[in-house]
């Protein structure tokens, strides 16, 4: 068997040791720190717009911290997009809030901005005040329709954290993701576009906001000579450390985006004219994904297989795949949440596979991943 290939493994630039070597030089080696500051400063230039960002212990802690400065609290509502990870939701409930789960749209798969409004009406209708926060999500690095989203927000008042944790480099209309909302968050898990082995970033408008992240962020000490809390903070601080290789990765972000984008090109090549098969694309011309994972959606009855077909056959060939992202609606955790569907999601996690798309994928392996889908296909392949 040839080599297993991963979804998205991690892949280092070099550069990083340099970083980490500079800290333990000089005894950096505590969360803050040089390497977090040039990090930081890094994001925001390659963020564009002014925006600030404060690096952070994980994406996860980015949206928690997120809602802490929306001003989230028990018997509030926050909503969230279903169909993604449980990273967006949770820390709503860490909060004492209630998530409020909005089904997506068919051309981005992410939020769509006409259920929104209909939640929105819905829920003021029934509690009599609106929700606190809506958390849309880049999923697969595919952006939302952010802009249609965002007005929705504008006209009830409601602020937008966006979830990029997956879209770092995508854009819409020729905007980062992540800079669109009142904030955002990023993620720098081991399998994302770059990596500082965990962490994350929360991405804001100005300095006076980064100084009230950084506050709960560093456990909401106030600024006495002595430990004194008024508020209460989180240890949520990126260690100098892991932003020495976030460094080391920044110099080849722009590397890893061009590559992603030239592996869903080659998938696109190699499924144009397969029957069933369906590779998800930019939507139209205002939308660069970055393709962290490319995703195809399995036609059973016009491909003859299934999805889990085709991922326990390429899984026996030494690829890894996923299924797309089970609903938030549908986990039983949240089964008594509110939610409001159209049929989106549920459709996308019964068709939908993850393929192979990290910086370690050669274009070998994608003809490899192709072949042995194309060879699963009982239609006629053109």
């Amino acid at each position: 068997m040839d080599k297993r290939v991963y979804l998205c493994l991690a892949h280092m630039s070099g550069r990083e040791q340099d970083f980490i070597r500079e800290a333990f030089d000089t005894n950096w080696v505590v969360p803050l720190g040089p390497n977090v500051n040039a990090f930081e400063e890094e994001l925001g230039a390659f963020l564009g717009g002014g925006k600030r960002v404060v690096a952070l212990s994980a994406g996860t802690a980015a949206i928690h911290l997120g809602l802490v400065l929306l001003g989230v609290g028990p018997g509030d509502e926050v909503i969230c997009q279903s169909f993604t990870f449980c990273a967006s939701a949770n820390p709503a409930v860490y909060l004492g809030a209630t998530p409020v789960f909005v089904d997506s749209e068919p051309r981005s798969w992410n939020m769509d901005p006409e259920l929104l409004e209909e939640a929105i009406r819905d829920r003021i209708a029934r509690r009599g005040r609106k929700p606190k926060a809506i958390i849309p999500v880049h999923l697969y690095g595919m952006p939302a329709d952010i802009d249609a989203i965002c007005r929705v927000a504008e006209r009830y008042g409601i602020p937008v954290l966006e979830d990029a944790a997956e879209a770092l480099g995508s854009e819409f209309e020729g905007r980062k993701c992540g800079t669109f909302g009142a904030l955002g968050a990023l993620s720098f898990n081991g399998n994302k576009m770059i990596t500082t082995s965990g962490g994350g970033a929360l991405i804001v408008p100005d300095d006076e906001t980064r100084r009230r992240a950084m506050f709960f962020a560093t456990q909401a000490r106030e600024p006495f000579p002595y430990y004194q809390h008024e508020q209460i903070g989180y240890n949520y601080r990126m260690s100098n450390i892991c932003a020495g290789i976030g460094r080391g990765q920044m110099t080849v972000l722009d590397a890893h985006i061009a590559h992603h984008r030239r592996v869903h090109a080659r998938y696109a090549a190699a499924f144009a004219g397969v029957p069933g098969i369906t590779l998800a694309d930019n939507p139209d011309s205002r939308w660069n994904s970055n393709f962290w994972l490319c995703t195809i959606l399995v036609d059973p009855a016009v491909s003859g297989t299934t999805c889990e077909e085709l991922r326990l056959r390429l899984d026996a060939e030494g690829v890894e795949t996923r299924p797309l992202w089970k609903p938030m609606h549908l986990q039983p955790v949240y089964a008594g949440n509110p939610c409001y569907v159209n049929g989106t999601a549920e459709r996308l996690f019964g068709r939908g596979l993850c393929l192979p798309a990290g910086p370690m994928v050669t274009d070998g392996d994608v003809d490899r991943i192709a072949a042995c889908i194309r060879a699963c296909v009982k239609s006629p392949v053109a």
